[in-house]
This record gives C-alpha cells, structure tokens and sequence, in this order.
C-alpha cells in the first residue's frame, strides 16, 4: 500500500485545495508518481474526464487541477462523489462520474453507505497504483453533527490509517482558536490521526507569529508545519464561487491604449465559473464578478455564466434588476456571451421539465432558440473550429439542448455540426473552457472589443492559458518547498501518522 495523506481544514476555502495541489506539484518534482483525490466534493465547478471505456465523467475541477500539478490525466477515481447544489435543499449526486439522482439532506443519509463504499474502493485502487495519494478533506474535520457516516474527512482517515494535517487561514482572522478547536473536538481515535498544522494566507514577517505557533504547539502536541505567504498569483481553478474576490486575477497593463473591461454576473447556483479565468490571464483585460446592475452597464463585454439551476437563476435575474440590465446592454450593441446555462437564458423559451420541474418559461429572447431540458445529461470533450478556421476545444455538462431554431453558430464542431449562436453582438455557447484556446479567445476578445468600440485595445499574441496554469501549479510547489516543512509531511506520507500524540479536552460531545 502506497503513503498518504489527509489535508483537512478549519474551514471551508481555508486553501485545501491549493495546499493540497501544492503538496502534489513538490512530490511530482522530487519524482514521486501521486494522485489527488477527494473522495466526496460538493461543488458546481466541474470538468469532464475520460472514464471507462471512454466515456465521458465529470469529476471536480480542482482535482483535475491538482491531477495536473502531479502530471497526469485527470481520472474519475479522483472525486468519486459529486454533489452539485442546485438549490439550498437539495443536490444531484455524481457518482464515479455519472448523475445518479437528486437528493435532499434527508435521503441523502440513506445513500451515504453506498457512496462511501464507492470512495474507499476507489481510494485503495489508487494506493495500490501510486506512491502517494494527498487526500483532499471538505470543509471541516470538526463538523460534529456530520462526523456519524463521515468518509471525506476523519472518517476517511481512520478507514485508511491516513494521518492528517489541518489548513487555517490566517487572512480571516481566529486561526489559532480554529485550529484549537479542529483538534479539541474530534474524538480520541480522530486526534490520534492529526499530526500537525499549515497556516494559510499570511501577509507579513512570519517572526511576528512565534510566540502564537509556539502556544498552539504546546496547547496541542502538534507542530506547524509551516506558513504559506498570501499569494496574489495562485488564483486559477477556485474550488467554488467563495473563493473569488470581485476581481479576478492580476491582469497586466493593456498592450493597446485602453483596457477591456468584463462583467461576469456571479448567479445564485453559479457553475464554472472558472471559465472567465482565461479570459483574466490576458493583459488589458479586466475581469469583474458582479451582481450590480450599474456594473452591467458599465461593462464592455458581459457574461452571463453556467447555472446549476438555469429557471431559478434566471427568475432571480428578473427579480434584481439584472435581466433589464442585460437586454440594455445588448441593446446598445455591446457584447454579450452565455456560457451554458448562461446561454440557455438567453434563448425564447426554456423548457424544463428536468431540473426545475416548471414547465415552459420565457428566457431574455436575445437568440432565436428555444431549449428543452432531456433526463440524460451530456457528458462529453469537444472539438471544432470558429470563425471557420479557428481552432477551439472545451467540453459540455448539460441536461438542455437547442430543440428549435437554426441561426448563426459560434462553434462547429469537427464534423461540421453548429453549436451555439450569434446574433449581432450578442452569442452563446454549451461548451465550457472553450476560452482556453488561446487562438480563439484572442480572436473573441479583438471582436469583443470591436462591438464594444474599444478600439484602443489590443489583444496580447503570446499569452499561454496552460503555461499561465503551469506557472501557477509551479508556484504553489515551490510556497511548499520553501515555506513548509518538508521533511516531516514526507514521513508522514511515507510512515503514517505519529503515535504518542496527547489528547485534547474536551473531545467529541457525547463521545
């Protein structure tokens, strides 16, 4: 059996998914052959891998993320279980890729031991093929009403002798009374397995912190491991919309005399969202998450992204003010695109008797389409051309489709088939990442620009979504060689976790 790894946290987007890809990218450097893995996400920022027989799968986009950082293809067994919200009380259930059902918190404890038994299969297949597997934890270790059944986090670790490291942040205030508390109540069994401390997101000379990391270690019996700087560069492939600021990314100055300035409306069950991130890689081109109807009409190229819940999200565009916002913008000639869900907002008709259950509903009727949802969702990597000659690739997650209406398509795929439409300045699309072609996300932009009347604006010709990626992973590899003790989290990957470890009162309620 291979070495592991559980990186738990206080909280959620405490940074264990970049801690996690940090740790992967150092181990993949020093030769090691590791595997991320997630057994249980919650999250509708998605991406689709190949699966079994080649078929299509979707799996958390921040394990196809860190499977990069360890230099490999992303697998399905990487997040076993998906649970992608759709509303506050209920959620679909991913299982080894594939939607299985749609459940709420109430039968999702039925199905729990199912899904559980799935994970830890997939987990010990891992570590029967990796050296190591660094196992990503989801929200807190200490979430005591949900620790009965738990295999994502102590539950995981204690099924696979994993030892575990807690992640806090210290950029939200009150890391030491969290990571205290992590520890203080978890049972015996769980404490045994927690054998240290990463605290996250510092700005500032770490000498100020001593006398905290010192008390924290003698309050515990467990080291800090380290502390990771706040890093303004690693932004890529958030695990949710939390993770964002306002802003996304550090773009660089224009390489033409004005910048482009992009809206990207944050809906309420926002779903890859990740996809206006190559669009925040180019210089000039300045990215903004918005629910502010002034910011829509200040914009000169507005998103409309994916939605986990298309007919709620796009009641709540009416309800804000934001879907007159919309229709303005188009009205003046400027740009807008929809992205899936986004684009399927767009169209006359919505017909849904899928995922809202509601029947027929009026979209914003800018693209002369009507959309029909279908049981079986598409699943699939995709490859075409714009333009005619342009060449892009992204891939699909939908339940609806274009059932009727031909108009202008943005996208043929290989075969020739259209995908998405145009008309005037207005576009839309079901494939995700397609702005990760680099050919075609400058042509987008110069023609962005164009209807926009920024004609000062230039698109930049060398900027590498993938080498922007890679840069990125290489950064969190190298906060973790410098900044992190090595040495001991790689002989607790290689041993196991630490006997001896003192117990911290009071422990688990009840236990």
């Amino acid at each position: 059996m291979s070495g592991g790894l559980l990186v738990a946290g206080t909280t959620s987007d405490a940074g264990k998914s970049v801690v996690t890809a940090g740790i992967c990218r150092w181990l993949h450097r020093r030769g090691v052959k590791v595997a991320p893995f997630k057994a249980q996400n919650m999250s509708n920022n998605s991406v689709v891998v190949v699966g079994a027989g080649g078929r299509g799968g979707e799996i958390g986009r921040a394990q196809a993320m860190q499977a990069a950082a360890c230099g490999i293809a992303p697998d399905i067994r990487f997040n076993p279980v998906l649970l992608k919200p759709g509303s506050d009380l209920s959620s679909q259930v991913v299982l080894l890729g594939e939607a299985i059902d749609t459940v709420s918190a109430g039968n999702y404890r039925t199905m729990r031991p199912r899904l559980a038994e799935v994970a830890h299969a997939a987990l010990a297949e891992l570590r029967g093929e990796y050296d190591a597997v660094i196992c990503e934890g989801a929200g807190s270790p200490t979430e005591i009403n949900l620790r009965d059944g738990d295999f994502v986090n102590m539950g995981l670790a204690r099924q696979a002798g994993l030892p575990a490291v807690v992640v806090g942040d210290i950029d939200r205030g009150g890391v030491f009374a969290a990571l205290f508390g992590t520890v203080a109540l978890l049972s015996r069994e769980d404490q045994a397995l927690v054998n240290g401390f990463i605290i996250n997101k510092f700005r500032g000379d770490p000498g100020l912190l001593r006398p905290g990391l010192d008390m924290i270690t003698t309050a515990t019996g467990r080291p800090v491991h380290g502390v990771l700087p706040f890093d303004l560069d690693v932004w890529l492939d958030a695990e949710d919309s939390l993770a964002y600021g306002r802003m996304l990314g550090r773009p660089g100055p224009p390489r033409g005399t004005e910048w482009l300035r992009v809206a990207v409306v944050r809906l309420p069950r926002i779903s890859n969202a990740t996809d206006a991130e190559a669009l925040a890689t180019e210089p000039g081109v300045q990215v903004r998450l918005t629910i502010e109807p002034a910011e829509i009409a200040d914009a000169d190229l507005v998103v409309l992204p994916g939605s986990k819940a298309t007919v709620s999200d796009l009641a709540w565009l009416r309800e804000t003010g934001l879907a007159d916002a919309v229709r303005a913008h188009a009205a003046s000639g400027k740009p807008l695109v929809g992205i899936c869900g986004g684009f399927q907002m767009l169209s006359e008709t919505i017909h849904d008797e899928v995922e809202s259950r509601r029947g027929s509903v009026p979209g914003l009727g800018l693209l002369p389409v009507e959309i029909t949802f279908r049981q079986r969702k598409t699943l699939a990597r995709s490859r075409g051309a714009a333009w005619g000659e342009v060449p892009v690739s992204g891939y699909e997650i939908h339940h609806g489709y274009v059932s009727t209406g031909m108009p202008e398509p943005l996208l043929r795929y290989t075969d020739g088939t259209p995908e998405g439409a145009v008309v005037g300045p207005v576009c839309g699309t079901h494939w995700h990442g397609a702005f990760e072609s680099d050919e075609f996300r400058r042509r987008f932009l110069t023609e962005a620009a164009r209807k926009a009347g920024r004609h000062g604006f230039v698109v930049a010709p060398d900027t590498r979504f993938a080498e922007v990626r890679e840069r990125a992973l290489d950064a969190l590899g190298d906060l973790v060689e410098e900044h992190l003790d090595t040495d001991a989290l790689w002989r607790l990957i290689e041993d196991g976790p630490s006997t001896g470890l003192p117990f911290v009162p009071p422990g688990a309620p009840g236990a």
